[in-house]
């Protein structure tokens, strides 16, 4: 039951990646950010009443609610980040979507671990002030402006675009050379057909780069890292570190995210975007069989060899950030090209949430049979989604989309890697 009610909140993820494609096409971006606010709001009461009425179904529905609100935040945000900045930055704004998901976890860590909200304030009513956090997203998500692009193509209205558009870039801009490009793409992909579900699976071309994408999602969610993420308290626990302690630990964690997730972002356009992935997973990998060898000398229960596991766990993490944490997005992302980029994208999103789900799911239950050795199921994985990468994934830094996508043309005989 503790399993389910961890991952019934990736459930509601599926079905809100799902959900975001959708609403995005058809409402634009600005709708359906402001009013997902309304869902989290109710997710909030739900979980903070919940020990109140004495009900743990409360907290499951709300949990399976808020991962509604987090799977069409995660389609809906960065689109919106990468639609409203200037061209020479949208890799840049759409990367900082994910800091803003570690920075969130690292706060989310710190106010229940501090000790005088744990004193003065009960825990449950973290729950219900997350209400007075989303409605003033609302309120901020009112006055943000509507996407130019959705404005001009969708809408009709050139006026109220360039209105937009000037909202964001300065009333000094001048909109008109953007404006024109606007139109010019629009009009050059009006007799592009999108490209079905179907399609993906059943034309070559298409199918090859679609299984780059799904395994390179699941190499993200089958690391290992939600098992960190979900169940920290639980691991500095086992290995022997003294409980007062597990809250500190837990922020260091956080910490460690946030730091290697700038640094990932400073690296991404140098490096590349293959590089920095093996090495994110065989940085992993390691870790992973250190963590298994910490447990032939964990049962001595001294407490420096208990600080020790801490390392490897902190590692874990930071390599976890340095690729495997934002770059399976980039790669969906650059992979396709813009009739096929939706679909490929909602397919991927429901993949990453199925194996958040897995994991959440299955881990205390494995982990009450094998302990600390269920890492080495971790390793292993890891080692396969190593190989897959080397052998697979192109490198993608400094290509257009004609350039990459050629690669999996019929002539080019399909892309091996290495």
């Amino acid at each position: 039951m503790w399993g389910f009610t961890v991952a019934v909140t990736a459930v509601g993820g599926m079905i809100g990646s799902l959900c975001a494609g959708f609403a995005a096409d058809r409402y634009g971006l600005k709708k359906p950010m402001l009013y997902n606010n309304f869902t989290a709001i109710l997710a909030a009461l739900l979980m903070g009443f919940s020990k109140l009425a004495g009900s743990f179904e409360m907290l499951i529905i709300g949990r399976f609610i808020i991962g509604i609100n987090s799977g069409i935040n995660m389609g809906i945000a960065p689109m919106y980040l990468t639609e409203i900045a200037p061209v020479k930055y949208r890799g840049v704004f759409g990367t900082l979507g994910q800091l803003g998901v570690v920075t969130s976890m690292l706060l989310s860590q710190y106010v229940p671990k501090s000790m005088p909200y744990q004193k003065y304030v009960p825990h449950q009513s973290m729950y219900i002030s997350k209400s007075l956090v989303y409605t003033h997203f609302f309120c901020i998500a009112i006055n943000v402006a509507y996407i130019p692009r959705f404005l001009l193509v969708k809408m009709n209205k050139e006026d109220e675009a360039r209105e937009a558009l000037q909202w964001l870039r300065g009333s000094h801009y001048n909109s008109k050379e953007e404006m024109n490009q606007m139109s010019s793409e629009h009009e050059a992909g009006k007799d592009e057909q999108k490209t079905t579900i179907k399609e993906l699976f059943t034309v070559s071309h298409l199918r090859q780069p679609l299984i780059i994408a799904i395994v390179m999602q699941l190499s993200q969610q089958l690391s290992g890292i939600n098992a960190v993420f979900y169940y920290s308290t639980q691991l500095f626990l086992a290995a022997g570190i003294p409980q007062e302690y597990t809250g500190l630990t837990t922020v260091g964690v956080g910490i460690v995210n946030v730091i290697m997730t700038i640094v990932s972002l400073s690296l991404i356009e140098h490096a590349g975007r293959r590089i920095l992935h093996l090495i994110g997973l065989g940085g992993m990998c390691v870790c992973s069989i250190l963590l298994v060898v910490r447990n032939f000398f964990v049962s001595d229960r001294m407490l420096v060899i208990s600080w020790l596991t801490l390392v490897p766990i902190l590692l874990f993490v930071a390599f976890f950030q340095t690729g495997p944490g934002s770059i399976p997005w980039f790669i969906t992302a650059e992979l396709f090209n813009q009739s096929a980029r939706p679909a490929a994208v909602s397919i991927a999103g429901l993949v990453n949430w199925l194996g958040n789900f897995t994991i959440g799911l299955a881990y205390p239950s494995i982990n009450a049979e094998i302990g600390g050795y269920t890492f080495i199921i971790f390793a292993v994985l890891l080692a396969i989604f190593w190989i897959f990468t080397y052998f697979r994934v192109p490198e993608t830094k400094g290509k257009n989309i004609n350039e990459i996508t050629a690669l999996f043309q019929p002539d080019r005989g399909g892309y091996l890697g290495g």
